[in-house]
């Protein structure tokens, strides 16, 4: 039996115009622009901030924020040169003192015994601020000026310390990497469910430690224009995952599918399979809680592009009981399936289902005014409410155009 398999020598790809070709890259570039990353960084770059004043009003969240190398640079920078300062500082008491002309003089006491230059005085400040305390050069009580210096160095070595170590424990305790045991799937699916057609994603959480009070949003990022002609960029609107029934807030113990149903108050309620394939739009999902071990909260995020929403298609399930417990197999997290799910949007579904209920209330309503009343009172009815009589033919004809139309989208 031959087999119609084409040869990729044979395959000639269609060569296109020289606008279309230049095209092509931009059109990639634009499908793949996203507001924020799969792995939840948002991808927005500010720039031309003149204010940058702003930034050392809150110091402290700005060293936070900084990568660590910076942060480690100027940990380190921070305490050398406090240091080499006290150091310089007790190096000039002694010179001007003239401890350094005296080394050699047992009758002449020194503001700081063993001090014989800038490195000895360099390696007594560090003693004195980190309070280790050799024990071979001590300040003398004849030294008023030292007293001071020696107070001033403690208080102020006491703020850099809480400072300096107060921000790299807030660096370290971050609660940004317990989001990455946070996962999504990797599409959203559009699919029926108990007769609505709804919007769904999987989140789940790979630690056996749990969030707490966890709870979940989702925002539609769509362009749009509005009536005045105003064109407003990355319009934010509100996904409903479950606020008003409670449905949002989540015992995340295994992973749970996040249903939308996409009603009259759902921005998708216009939206069909083509239409979404050519939409340009993006669903980001935020998940928040309070991490159990430490009390932090923690937030992870992820988005969906218009092509990693796929229309008919459920996601296969990854929960099994086992002998007294019960199973996750992530390796199917992200799997899905396909399923008999209508191609128009949600707004027409709804149509149609209330024009398959018409011809029903119509035949029912015309067997009963057949049945109950006389053709004398039949003519009285007809010469009294002659507008009425002439709205039921208008719907009796329009029902009937539309039983006709869904027998032939039967046949």
């Amino acid at each position: 039996m031959e087999q119609d398999v084409e040869s990729p020598a044979g395959i000639r790809k269609p060569k296109l115009p020289k606008q279309a070709r230049e095209d092509l890259p931009k059109q990639l570039a634009k499908k793949i622009q996203r507001y924020v990353q799969k792995d939840g960084k948002c991808n927005v770059h500010h720039g031309n901030v003149r204010e940058k004043y702003r930034y050392l009003t809150d110091i402290f969240t700005t060293l936070v924020d900084l990568k660590w190398r910076f942060n480690l640079f100027i940990f380190v920078l921070v305490y050398t040169v406090t240091w080499l300062f006290f150091g310089l500082m007790w190096w000039l008491i002694a010179y001007l003192r003239g401890d350094l002309d005296h080394l050699a003089d047992a009758q002449w006491t020194p503001c700081v015994n063993n001090l014989n230059g800038f490195v000895s005085a360099f390696l007594f400040s560090i003693e004195t601020e980190t309070t280790i305390g050799y024990g071979y050069r001590v300040i003398t009580d004849k030294c008023l000026e030292g007293i001071v210096l020696l107070l001033v160095q403690s208080v102020l070595g006491s703020i850099v310390n809480a400072f300096m170590v107060g921000c790299m424990f807030v660096k370290i305790s971050q609660p940004k990497k317990r989001a990455e045991t946070l996962v999504f799937s990797t599409n959203a699916v559009i699919s029926m469910r108990d007769g609505r057609l709804c919007l769904m994603f999987r989140v789940g959480d790979l630690r056996n430690s749990h969030i707490v009070e966890a709870s979940i949003r989702a925002k539609l990022i769509k362009s749009k224009q509005t009536k005045e002609g105003e064109f407003i960029p990355l319009n934010q609107t509100d996904i409903n995952v479950g606020y008003n029934t409670g449905d949002d807030r989540l015992f995340l113990v295994s992973p749970l599918i996040i249903c939308h149903e996409i009603n009259q108050h759902s921005p998708f309620w216009e939206i069909s399979q083509v239409h979404l394939a050519k939409d340009e739009l993006e669903i980001v999902v935020i998940l928040e809680g309070m991490v159990e071990a430490t009390g932090m909260t923690c937030q992870a995020r992820s988005s969906y592009v218009s092509s990693e929403i796929k229309w008919g298609y459920r996601f296969m399930p990854v929960l099994t009981l086992e002998d007294g417990f019960y199973e996750v197999d992530y390796n199917s997290f992200h799997d899905i399936y396909e399923t008999n799910t209508p191609t128009c949007s949600a707004k027409e579904l709804s149509d149609m289902a209330s024009r398959a209920r018409l011809p029903l209330t119509w035949s029912l309503a015309s067997k009963l005014s057949q049945q109950g009343l006389p053709e004398s009172e039949q003519e009285g009815q007809e010469t009294k409410t002659t507008p009425e009589n002439e709205e039921k033919s208008q719907m009796a004809e329009r029902n009937g155009d539309i039983a006709n139309l869904e027998s032939e989208s039967k046949v």
